[in-house]
């Protein structure tokens, strides 16, 4: 038994929105040292803690968690699209659902979850391909309020990082999701009625309305870079803090957090950092853990405060190769 983890934030924009080119060489220098890494330990199962976007998931059943025991990539901004089917092993999806439910955490499971890009692209850099590895997808409500408070989150994540433990497979453990940024959401409580319906349902929304949802995100993200706009500024003192902290151990530094504080410390999509805190609780319920810190950067034109972390159990004695060797 062995367990690692990658968390990492996800942006639908790297691949539409030009950033600084040496920022932008940097981040995929990263990525593709994590792909060879993740490569060479050859995961036999990758548990993946992820949010949806109201892209698969929708009011109209939201459940604050939901295992996977089939799930297809929706494909959005092109991320996945050519994947189709994640390779879920049902048997372990399922003897997973148990595990957390006798453990008194509340999940619910879904036979058709439609994942979107917070699910996929993560999987993409890391290994081509959304069926790349046997992979176990976990969705955290993160974005539709009320959400679960991060003790629940914590507890789901040790739940899930129990029964890891003891399956006796290399367990690769992903927390997509973050940090700081404020995405074009909008919040049920005020919207239109036209607008809340699309929050309640809206799988079968066309083409030309699905482009005009992303081709706003970005213009959002232009008007950030250059200081306009009404969107939240990103926030790189709170997100590098918060790193520190998973890292360090400290797992339930947003405890006492309430959403309304949340977000307006790091916008709506701030929420997403749920998954990072399932991540590194899943990590920990499985023993003590060294983590370090890969890469940050506040890039506006991404809409994203960039974070990269990985941990390993400190009884893993396989060494990671030095930090700066994506740069080489």
């Amino acid at each position: 038994m062995t367990l690692r983890l990658i968390c990492a934030s996800h942006t639908p924009l790297m691949d539409h929105v030009q950033t600084d080119p040496e920022v932008d060489r940097q981040v995929r220098a990263h990525f593709k040292t994590l792909s060879r890494e993740v490569a060479e330990y050859d995961p036999e199962l990758v548990i993946i803690f992820a949010p949806d976007h109201f892209r698969g998931v929708f009011y109209d059943m939201l459940p604050p968690f939901t295992v996977g025991i089939r799930a297809t990539a929706l494909g959005d901004y092109g991320i996945g699209v050519s994947g189709g089917d994640f390779d879920v092993p049902e048997d372990l999806a399922l003897d997973c659902i148990r595990a957390v439910h006798r453990d008194g955490v509340d999940v619910a499971m879904s036979y058709r979850m439609q994942a979107d890009h917070g699910f996929a692209q993560l999987l993409m850099l890391l290994g081509g391909s959304v069926d790349c590895y046997p992979v176990l997808p976990v969705h955290i409500n993160c974005a539709g309020p009320p959400l679960p408070p991060f003790e629940r989150v914590r507890l789901l994540g040790e739940s899930i990082g129990a029964w890891a433990r003891d399956i006796g497979k290399r367990v690769l453990i992903l927390g997509s999701g973050g940090l700081s940024h404020d995405p074009p959401i909008p919040s049920i409580a005020t919207a239109a009625p036209l607008v809340a319906e699309k929050l309640i349902a809206n799988r079968d929304a066309t083409d030309e309305e699905l482009k005009a949802r992303e081709e706003a995100n970005f213009e959002l993200a232009r008007k950030l870079a250059r200081g306009e706009g009404d969107a939240l500024p990103l926030n790189p003192g709170w997100d590098k803090a918060f790193m520190d902290s998973l890292a360090d151990g400290d797992i339930g530094v947003l405890d006492q957090v309430g959403e309304q504080e949340l977000t307006g410390i790091a916008g709506c999509g701030g929420h997403e950092v749920r998954t990072w805190v399932a991540a590194y609780a899943a990590l920990g319920a499985a023993g003590p853990y060294r983590s370090r810190r890969i890469f940050y950067d506040d890039i506006a034109e991404w809409n994203a405060g960039m974070g990269i972390a990985t941990a390993e159990l400190e009884s893993d004695e396989k060494q990671r190769p030095p930090a700066d060797a994506a740069l080489a």
